[in-house]
């Protein structure tokens, strides 16, 4: 029988399309492979009650009209009269996390101090809001809140990624209040600003292309927000493997089940909330403002592994506070206090120590 070059043409196409599919069937194949295997591994975290800790909650409604989730933990004092306590810790998470992530500090600290922690605006248990209140400076105003309301004594400032973001917020809006209220801080894996000059591992002229469609490519994820959510869960095998790369320097002896915890933070944020703080991150600029944080002890932790906030980043904040203590954390990347809760704990602890009552 004759081929025509049209059934030659068809047949070429059917055999690309047929070793496209091979490919991606392949593909698919040696990911479920590859987490499997992790998961297989021994894990000693498999038992860790993450996201079991609760506290005393309490609802915090802003100044422009939002409700913020806040907990209130650590031994009540006799009587109730828990706000007589005579030093609080405030924990600010992270951008795509909620209040969860501290569950190791939270855990460490809670029989001795008391504690506040609270979901940043459109973040775990709190409200979500639009794209016009979705700034680092409104963060910051939402801290100097949760303080009015629920932290009537002195304090200690303890902020990640973008939770130290809106502690420089805060000093920057507020300097009036490090000294006497706020008596000690620590900023971890977190930057005073220029983070839409990372790199991110990547040569510098793939870099330069990536930053200059990543906002238009997030600013359209978002309004697509709810079709793309629908499908992330279809992708949690991909979604572990890009966590556990990105979120942990040591990942290959991390627990599969920290990487799971952190993963469902991430998740469970919004594709709409990650495009609506994006360029609040990459616009944010506080160098100016931390010299407010020099009166009071500063520690300063990254890892040296951190793609997402450099230790350079942590650098320049340290060269801004003389005083400061910084702690480069080997084998370490972005979720220090999930990948080393023992060295962020005692670093904590150290800090808590050198607070002057």
């Amino acid at each position: 029988m004759t081929t025509t070059p049209a059934r030659r043409r068809a047949g070429i196409a059917g055999a690309l399309v047929g070793a496209a599919s091979a490919g991606v069937a392949a593909a698919a194949l040696a990911k479920r492979y590859a987490v499997g295997r992790i998961r297989l591994r021994p894990d000693t975290e498999a038992s860790e009650p993450f996201g079991e800790l609760r506290g005393r909650e309490r609802t915090l409604v802003t100044s422009d009209g939002y409700a913020l989730h806040v907990e209130i933990d650590g031994p009540e004092e006799p009587g109730g009269q828990e706000d007589e306590a005579p030093l609080t810790v405030v924990f600010c998470h992270g951008y795509c996390l909620s209040l969860e992530s501290w569950h190791y500090q939270r855990k460490d600290l809670r029989e001795n101090y008391r504690m506040v922690l609270w979901d940043q605006r459109s973040h775990g248990r709190s409200q979500r809001v639009g794209a016009d209140d979705s700034s680092i400076d409104r963060l910051g105003e939402d801290l100097a809140e949760v303080l009015e309301t629920f932290v009537p004594g002195p304090c200690v400032l303890v902020g990640h990624s973008m939770g130290g973001m809106t502690i420089m917020a805060l000093a920057d809006r507020h300097p009036e209040l490090f000294g006497e209220k706020i008596r000690a801080v620590a900023l971890i894996a977190t930057s005073a600003g220029k983070l839409a000059e990372l790199t991110l591992g990547l040569p510098a002229a793939l870099s330069k292309v990536v930053h200059k469609v990543a906002p238009g490519t997030v600013s359209l994820l978002g309004k697509r927000g709810s079709l793309i959510d629908r499908t992330r869960h279809a992708g949690s095998d991909i979604a572990f493997l890009i966590t556990r790369l990105i979120g942990f320097g040591d990942s290959r002896n991390i627990s599969p089940t920290v990487v799971d915890f952190a993963e469902s933070m991430i998740r469970a944020t919004p594709t709409e909330v990650v495009a609506n703080f994006y360029p609040a991150l990459m616009n944010h600029d506080k160098l100016s403002a931390l010299h407010v944080l020099d009166p009071v002890p500063t520690a300063i932790l990254v890892g040296d592994r951190d793609w997402l906030t450099p230790p350079d980043h942590s650098k320049a904040i340290a060269a801004a506070l003389p005083k400061a203590q910084l702690t480069e954390v080997p084998d370490t990347s972005h979720l220090i206090q999930l990948e080393r809760p023992g060295i962020v704990n005692d670093a904590l602890r150290d800090l808590l120590k050198r607070v002057d009552l």
